[in-house]
């Protein structure tokens, strides 16, 4: 039986459709520049196979959810249920529902990671549930990115692990990767590689439509075609779709978008003796604890070059007529520290490690520094444990050198949180307070920190109890160490 999908009309005026079982036999990438339509594209699809085929949705924003006041997907909040993801991918597969994973709320590594759960579930589930589903990914340069960025690399391998198993494995087991992206250049070309089906819509970078061009067998004077689509237009090839490419015109949905696209209003009516009053009256205590501090000020180019010049030209000719330190050792202290005096700064332990190397960098030229610099794997380790502030300092060298052996078997982005406990433990101190364990994990979300130790106490490094004051105690079994909800207590 062949089902075809109504997805618009050609630009010719003839039925657009899509062979939806051609597709589930194939996968099908989507890429559109911001405002192309590319949402639209999705949720004419999903509501037009909504009936003929089980649907997941991985959706980043939270655009999907209203799909189900119509159409009946179950919405999966993985901000309220990450702990369950495994399990309820499992169900979902077993009992053939439908279902939109709201991801809206969750920074980028807890989307990866929570999507990543999701994914490997539906894909690990027995022979016997291999029945066929449509998996879409928005946003799918987020799961799997072409280079690493700001997420934590474990949260991009795993990420990037489940795409690929979707996209390259998947069709055997059911699964009909429906991948869609803003940028193409953006997006690991094992996973786009692995899409038969493509709906190309309007974009204007060049490289993106160099890769758009080239996936749909188009000579590179064609490109320039993408910039000229409309919104809602698309370029469509495919065994599901035209053997040869054809412009074709999303049509009309059902369900829109919570928000939908920015539109003009008109301002508010505020008379001018009451716009003073809004502005300048005292902030009120919710307003303060919403307030962030602003990052701290960059050095402009031109000062970091005349940082650079200033400090060669001292460096030429020194007062004291004594050379730069070769040393190999006085090298690498004064490499550690230039660290020291990087994560000194307040706003040090909220940027993204990317920002922090660059810094790194510049700090290292202009302070002469001619040891080699760590490479960026070494250098997010060495961040990490000076955002914790740990060291062995009084505690037992044998002692210490254990929990740093057990430390290497947890993630890299945590490890120093692991160690940051494990000090206050060795020391007989309380537990570290939750703004502490976020400040050292490098973000200023509580929910986070509390994240974290939940994390750590699933696989198996802590174990978190309370006292009857309510005090968190936590318990490294490996080590036999406690913290204290008093501090000088010794460990135990």
């Amino acid at each position: 039986m062949t089902v075809s999908i109504d997805m618009g009309r050609t630009v010719s005026g003839e039925a657009a459709v899509l062979d939806l079982e051609e597709l589930l036999a194939t996968r099908l990438l989507v890429q559109g520049n911001s405002g192309s339509g590319k949402s639209h594209l999705l949720r004419r699809l999903l509501e037009q196979s909504s009936s003929w085929v089980q649907q997941a949705v991985i959706d980043p924003e939270g655009d999907f959810v209203t799909l189900a006041d119509k159409f009946g997907q179950v919405v999966i909040d993985a901000a309220a249920c990450e702990r369950e993801l495994a399990v309820i991918g499992a169900r979902v597969r077993k009992h053939r529902i439908s279902v939109v994973l709201n991801l809206e709320g969750l920074d980028v590594d807890r989307q990866m990671k929570a999507a990543s759960v999701f994914l490997n579930a539906l894909f690990e589930i027995e022979r016997d549930h291999w029945y066929p589903m449509l998996v879409v990914v928005d946003e799918a340069q987020l799961f799997a990115p072409a280079a690493s960025g700001d997420a934590g690399e474990e949260a991009r391998r795993v990420a990037l692990g489940a795409m690929t198993n979707l996209m390259c494995r998947g069709r055997k087991r059911g699964l009909a990767g429906v991948i869609a992206t803003q940028r193409l250049a953006k997006l690991a070309k094992n996973v786009a590689a692995e899409a038969s089906n493509f709906l190309m819509g309007r974009t204007f970078l060049d490289i993106d439509m160099a890769r758009a061009a080239d996936l749909l067998g188009m000579e590179k004077r064609q490109a320039e075609t993408f910039r000229d689509l409309a919104r809602g237009q698309f370029v469509a090839l495919g065994p599901a779709l035209y053997r040869r490419p054809v412009k074709l015109v999303i049509g009309d949905v059902e369900t829109a978008a919570r928000g939908g696209g920015p539109k003009l209003t008109p301002l508010p009516e505020t008379a001018p003796e009451n716009v003073e009053d809004l502005l300048f009256q005292p902030a009120s205590d919710d307003e303060r604890s919403e307030m962030q501090r602003r990052p701290a000020p960059q050095a402009a180019p031109a000062e970091i070059l005349e940082q650079l010049s200033r400090r060669q030209r001292q460096g030429e000719v020194r007062e004291d007529g004594e050379a730069e330190p070769e040393d190999a050792a006085e090298q690498q202290a004064a490499l550690q520290a230039v660290l020291a005096g990087l994560m000194s700064e307040p706003e040090a332990a909220y940027q993204p490690i990317a920002q922090l190397y660059q810094d790194f960098q510049v700090r290292l030229r202009i302070a002469r520094v001619s040891a080699p610099p760590p490479d960026l794997s070494e250098f997010r380790r060495l961040v990490t444990l000076a955002r914790a502030g740990v060291g062995a300092g009084e505690i037992d060298e044998a002692e210490w050198a254990q929990a740093e052996l057990i430390a290497e078997s947890v993630s890299e982005d945590m490890r120093g949180i692991f160690l940051l406990i494990a000090e206050a433990a060795a020391r007989g101190e309380p537990c570290p307070s939750e703004e502490e364990i976020a400040r050292a994990y490098g973000t200023r979300s509580l929910g986070r920190a509390r994240w974290l130790l939940t994390h750590l106490e699933e696989r198996g490094f802590i174990v978190c109890a309370s006292d009857l004051r309510g005090n968190r105690i936590v318990t490294l079994p490996d080590l036999g160490w406690q913290t204290s909800t008093v501090a000088g207590r010794a460990a135990g």
